[in-house]
């Protein structure tokens, strides 16, 4: 294992202990919820009352960590896994008659029920995308990594894979048609849910994220330079890297639910 692929576990893992720390300080919040309305549940009731859409916020959260940290474990198994013998050689496969693919199949629908909760969480949360648009990692070389916006078709849950489809027509050379791919979930993050602004983790000013640049379905590091809630509005005011005009950087305005974290390592 290279000095690199160790340095990107250790990052995984930093960011991991950050999310768990992130979910702990929720959760004391929820907590503290939970008993004010325990022992005064008449309060909601008041006029200007906001407990019940603090709570809400609060679970969805919980939920937007929980996803993140679902990525960064799959990312880290993925790249574990590079470093780990396939199996034992010299196995042997051996021909299923009818009634060993019944029991693989019983196997199989209940899998999720028995994993770890933690797992659970992640195979679960997968699955919810598909349909969804998602920020996707299609290409990653030596000198750059490439975001698009993507469409989820599928997620196998054996092969740990998403089949997405980027929507945009390729150019002329590739016939105009679109095209699909199959990324693991560490190349994958989903976007907030655009319903829903309040529960939506804010990044805050100076925050390097990746955000969809406008008019087009790519997404490129930018800056945070005011957040939606301080605009009053659902949009971040961002200045994308590399997008010099004039001698300067403009700011643009980009959608709440079409900016999601910086991965660690983007090189751009």
């Amino acid at each position: 294992m290279s000095s690199p692929d160790i340095a990107s576990i250790m990052d995984n893992s930093r960011e991991l202990d950050r999310l768990r720390k992130d979910q702990e300080e929720v959760l004391v919040e929820i907590n503290k919820l939970h008993k004010k309305l325990q022992a005064t549940p008449e309060v909601v009731e008041k006029p200007g009352d906001s407990s019940l859409s603090r709570l809400k916020s609060l679970y969805i959260q919980a939920k937007d960590l929980s996803e993140r940290e679902v990525v960064i474990s799959n990312s880290l198994v993925s790249k574990l896994d590079t470093f780990l013998p396939s199996g034992a050689p010299g196995q042997q496969r051996r021909k299923m008659d009818g009634s060993d693919q019944k029991r693989r199949r019983m196997k199989s629908d209940s899998d999720i029920s028995r994993l770890s909760p933690s797992m659970r969480s992640h195979i679960e949360a997968c699955l919810s995308l598909k349909d969804e648009q998602v920020a996707a990692r299609v290409t990653s070389d030596a000198e750059k990594d490439e975001w698009f916006v993507v469409k989820v078709i599928n997620f196998d849950e054996k092969t740990k894979e998403f089949e997405v489809l980027d929507e945009e027509p390729g150019d002329d050379e590739e016939g105009g048609v679109q095209k699909k791919y199959k990324l693991p979930a560490s190349c994958i993050i989903p976007f907030p849910k655009r319903h829903d602004p309040s529960g939506t983790q804010e990044f805050p000013a100076g925050r390097n994220v990746l955000a969809v640049y406008p008019g087009t379905t790519a997404l490129y590091k930018a800056t945070v330079i005011s957040t939606p809630r301080k605009r009053k509005s659902d949009e971040y005011l961002l200045e994308f890297d590399d997008d010099e005009e004039d001698g300067a950087l403009p700011q643009r305005t980009v959608p709440f639910h079409k900016v999601v974290p910086l991965p660690d390592g983007h090189r751009q």
